[in-house]
């Protein structure tokens, strides 16, 4: 049985401003300018063609945004098991934190000199700054059970949640006076130069804030003997397959990753859309875009706080089975969304803001139950590859819509059938038996 964790609140804190810093790689980054940024890059070089040929492909420009979330998330299904057994092998996470960061916060900032054609080299950064920012979710979600204990992970995971949330926001909102300043010709340079100015300063945030973290971040000592460079990646593929061979026998466990794997994915591939579907389908500006995803950052810190207080009322079971009625209803909502009308579109940002912080913080906080003790951040790899940024099914099915129909609405409801798939997987799991297969003490709620 493991031992019952009491939180170190300065630990806590320090952890929580990791999620401050990396938030604004994925709102600044994914979710509002390197979708549009990216396609605009595509269809300089694609010209009167149509179309553009990485790798000899053919690919029609709209379609290369998604199919570089899908590529990157491919990558990250590869290395992220890696990564998590290494860490938990090494006792480095620190050190390992660090360097992923940092590289992924440098790759954002040359983004800075992309311009005119160059979508092959911005498709090369975004997708690295991608998968090393996956990979440090992996060692960063491992010390949830190192500094909270089963009662409280509820909370701490909320928490963390909706300060990500919090700076996300004022990052993006920094960008925004930044953006609008440019267009309406108040800086020396137009929209193009801010744009990648905005990218630049959401890695500038990633790495500074990184620091930051890093400074009240332990690590823990490991119960194996420490293995330094080859030793330990040769001990992570040992360890990797020792995960397998453990997730077959826990059950419940297994079939909570599958559901998380399905309705995450839906979830990360609305959110990582949303930029190219406003502007591409609703003829919405890159302003009004901003706007939406400041409400849906600024609203899911509350929701994922209201969230943590329904968890210990009704169960983290429950509540993220609520969220996903709600995100359906939110894609048969965009489905039939007007073009031109943008207070709608901000009317609908406000709904997914109330369910996002909520429906991933308590998945977190749920399999953080479910981790055995000694091996946390080799099991919390196996999460994050359903989590943020490996949405690869989702992302793929949506390239393809977009390659064959020229349909984004199309595109945005083909993805029900993620949270309709997720909704039933989770439903028929039995969080209390996938716990005591962990080996972990019982909450009080579940």
């Amino acid at each position: 049985m493991a031992t019952v964790v009491t939180g170190d609140r300065t630990e806590q804190r320090s952890w929580y401003m990791y999620d401050w810093a990396n938030s604004a790689f994925y709102t600044i980054v994914v979710t509002v300018f390197a979708g549009p940024f990216l396609t605009d890059l595509a269809e300089n070089a694609a010209g009167a063609a149509g179309i553009v040929r990485p790798l000899g492909l053919r690919v029609a420009p709209a379609a290369w945004y998604p199919y570089l979330v899908s590529a990157s998330a491919l990558l990250q299904v590869l290395l992220m098991p890696i990564v998590g057994a290494v860490a938990d092998r090494s006792g480095r996470r620190r050190r390992l934190l660090a360097a992923l960061a940092l590289a992924g916060a440098a790759a954002t900032i040359a983004m800075v000199a992309l311009t005119d054609d160059a979508y092959l080299a911005g498709g090369a950064l975004f997708m690295f700054a991608a998968v090393v920012f996956g990979c440090t979710i992996v060692v960063y979600n491992a010390w949830l059970p190192d500094i909270a204990g089963p009662s409280e992970r509820d909370s701490v995971s909320s928490k963390g949640w909706a300060i990500g949330y919090l700076g996300g926001g004022l990052a993006l909102a920094a960008t925004l006076v930044l953006f609008r300043m440019a267009e309406a010709g108040s800086l020396p340079f137009g929209q193009g130069v801010a744009v990648r100015l905005c990218l630049a300063g959401a890695g500038l945030w990633w790495g500074l804030f990184t620091l930051v973290s890093l400074r009240g971040l332990r690590d823990r000592p490991v119960e194996a003997v420490q293995e330094d460079g080859r030793g330990s990646v040769l001990a992570g593929f040992r360890q990797l397959g020792s995960t397998l061979r453990g997730l077959r026998t826990a059950r419940m466990t297994l079939l909570f990753i599958a559901a998380y794997l399905l309705y995450n994915d839906g979830i990360q591939t609305v959110i990582s859309q949303s930029s190219v579907f406003a502007t591409g389908e609703l003829k919405l500006s890159t302003s009004t875009v901003i706007v939406a995803v400041l409400v849906v950052q600024f609203v899911a810190m509350i929701g994922a706080y209201g969230a943590g207080l329904l968890a210990g009322q009704l169960g983290a079971k429950l509540v993220v089975l609520a969220t996903l009625v709600i995100w359906i209803v939110i894609l048969a909502w965009a489905y039939v969304l007007p073009a031109g009308q943008p207070n709608t579109f901000l009317l609908l940002a406000v709904l997914i803001g109330l369910v996002l912080g909520g429906s991933q913080a308590l998945t977190r906080s749920l399999y953080s139950q479910m981790v055995p003790h000694g091996r946390e951040a080799e099991y919390f790899s196996f999460y994050e590859i359903a989590d943020r940024g490996t949405s690869w099914m989702g992302s793929l099915l949506f390239g393809l819509a977009l390659q064959f129909t020229d349909s984004y609405r199309l595109a945005i409801v083909s993805l029900l059938v993620f949270f309709t798939a997720g909704f039933v997987l989770l439903a028929l799991t039995r969080v209390r038996t996938a716990i005591d297969e962990a080996g972990n003490p019982q909450p009080a709620k579940v």
